[in-house]
């Protein structure tokens, strides 16, 4: 049992004053193999804290059907960091940001369109307090007043750059310490006025996150807390890549002056991130401020461990600076970890989505179009489908508020994209609208809608997925919808045929997009990287598991494949191509490339 307190400006463990050295690391990013050798090599470094979030939608991903097992499994977690007598800062906010789908948030909610997010609305209210029903039980043992690792936990997170319900915070705090939460509670927010106004709450401490300026953003922070520690829980040490930028890199001798100046100054920290990991599967959230930024499948960050764990000259450096405040253990720094070249794997079978529908969905029918929640479809695709009657001149193709990228066909026939960020809802025709004109006897519409992750952070948070409106076709509304999910999470029944390679590039345009199959041997599984060049945009399956996105667009050219994925012996990989590829066949390779 112990005691985690503060008293001044000092931070207490069991009455005496410690410095908090954190780094962050989201165990819902990495696999449970890899949580051991993360958090030793955190060790080795010189922290005495880890951090995590924790994903609402990673453990009720339907509602009422928890999940605390396998990857999910967030009490064995914090138990291996205790064994290496580390202690744990946990963040079970129910939104948490982090890049993160719906920033943790399970999509479900917004089955409701009455919902309203995080303020104090009751039924939204009710949904947080059956998962702390279920959550915080599992934390309470860890707790460092029963012997556990853990010494606080978060409320909210940066809950003023959102709102300023201060009865809503209240409503989380209170449900904490009825729980039987007892460690020491805070907020963390960005170091300016309306940001600490509205995200700050009486009874907790209140943190700031930071990339640079330290000074300045602990003067304000003083401002509104002069009596009590001053922590960075979020140290900004590198930055996220959305698609179609460049990826993000921040020198280490930048973090490192920055660091000195945090812990000179008496400050406790905590590195967002120490290591980033993997946004797997559909997990990957998305941004908008002028327009809708999905986040790529690596979550590297740029960080002080690589996405695949290896340590970096900017761990170096770090550890560097905390030795000149804190005793490092002696803990060998260790080598990278071997990495396997599996060579050029080419594409044998081949299943074309529209002809394997029955396999992966059930039909449901209805006069207009309804969104991914309304069908209790989370993550993934959906596909609508209608009949359009003919004769009609040419005009444009409207999807009233898609999200987020749709693939339009007509009569099997391969149109265009409609995407959510250029798509114009005024009836005048522009570059990248699609028009077309109906024959006589009409055509089949059909329309394949990609999410490419909700939103995570800021105003626009209610972000329901697919067709939120509905489709036009000049100035008339289309009814008769037939409606397919496609979330892709199960493709055991795909029926394969053999696939002949061509010299020439196939795909949407010939036959809509089309599930490719391999399988390859492997002697001894190691972590790998799936390069997709000449691919364009799609999924990738290892042995039935989601690795992510990939998009020809860039930065990330490469997935990480890490080596408990693979088996010793036969493996299977599986590639959904929604456009066309240059040559059906990847390549498994010994180094990554995040552009």
């Amino acid at each position: 049992m112990a005691t985690f307190t503060t008293a001044g400006s000092d931070f207490l463990l069991n009455g005496q004053p410690i410095q908090i050295i954190s780094g962050a690391i989201h165990y819902f990013r990495m696999l449970p193999e890899q949580w051991r050798d993360r958090l030793l090599k955190l060790k080795a470094c010189g922290f005495n804290t880890v951090e995590t979030y924790v994903a609402w939608n990673v453990h009720e991903p339907k509602e009422g059907q928890f999940r605390f097992d396998c990857g999910a499994d967030l009490a064995r977690f914090i138990e291996i960091a205790a064994e290496l007598e580390l202690l744990v800062i946990v963040r079970p906010s129910p939104y948490i940001c982090a890049e993160w789908e719906f920033g943790g948030l399970p999509a479900w909610l917004l089955k409701d369109r009455n919902m309203r997010l995080r303020c104090y609305y009751q039924p939204f209210l009710d949904k947080v307090d059956a998962y702390f029903d279920a959550l915080l039980p599992k934390l309470v043992p860890l707790l460092c007043t029963n012997g556990g690792p853990i010494i606080a936990m978060q409320i909210e997170n940066e809950y003023g750059s959102y709102g300023n319900d201060k009865r809503y915070l209240n409503h989380i705090r209170q449900g904490m310490v009825d729980r039987g939460i007892d460690v020491l509670l805070f907020t963390s927010d960005g170091p300016e006025d309306h940001m600490l106004q509205g995200g700050t709450v009486e009874g907790a401490l209140a943190t700031v996150n930071f990339g640079s300026r330290p000074e300045e953003a602990f003067a304000k922070l003083k401002a509104y807390q002069p009596d009590a520690p001053v922590m960075c829980m979020e140290y900004w040490n590198g930055w996220f890549d959305h698609w179609s930028e460049e990826h993000h890199v921040r020198g280490w001798d930048d973090v490192a002056d920055v660091l000195d100046r945090i812990l000179r100054a008496g400050a406790s920290v905590n590195f967002y991130m120490f290591h980033g990991g993997t946004n797997f599967g559909f997990y990957n959230g998305a941004n908008f401020f002028d327009k809708h930024e999905p986040t790529i499948t690596s979550y590297d960050y740029n960080a002080l461990l690589t996405e695949w764990g290896d340590i970096t000259d900017k761990y170096r450096a770090m550890r560097d600076v905390i030795g000149k405040y804190a005793k490092l253990p002696d803990i060998p720094l260790p080598e990278p970890s071997r990495k396997g070249s599996y060579g050029r794997l080419a594409m044998t079978e081949r299943a074309e989505l529209f002809g394997s529908l029955d396999a992966l969905s059930a039909p449901v029918e209805r006069p207009f179009t309804e969104t991914m929640e309304a069908l209790d479809q989370d993550y993934g695709f959906m596909l609508y489908s209608t009949h359009l009657s003919g004769p009609r001149p040419a005009s444009k193709l409207t999807l009233q508020e898609v999200r987020d990228r749709a693939l339009v066909f007509v009569d099997g026939v391969y149109q265009g994209v409609i995407e959510r960020n250029s798509h114009d809802l005024l009836l005048e025709p522009k570059a990248h609208d699609l028009v077309f004109e109906v024959p006589e006897g009409g055509v089949r519409l059909d329309i394949l809608v990609e999410n490419m992750g909700r939103i995570n952070y800021g105003w626009k948070m209610d972000d329901p997925k697919g067709i939120s409106e509905g489709v036009r076709f000049e100035r008339q509304f289309l009814s008769d919808w037939t409606m397919r999910s496609l979330p892709l999470d199960d493709l055991s029944k795909l029926v394969y045929a053999k696939h002949a390679a061509a010299p020439e590039a196939e795909g949407a345009a010939a036959c809509g997009p089309v599930f490719y199959r391999t399988t390859f041997q492997v002697d001894e599984p190691l972590d790998t990287f799936v390069h997709m060049a000449g691919w364009t945009k799609g999924v990738v399956f290892v042995n039935g598991f989601n690795l992510g996105r990939y998009w020809e667009v860039g930065p990330q050219k490469a997935l990480y494949l890490p080596g408990p994925l693979l088996r010793k012996g036969n493996n299977e990989i599986v590639v959904f191509e929604l456009h066309g590829t240059k040559e059906a066949a990847v390549t498994l390779q010994d180094f990554p490339d995040l552009g």
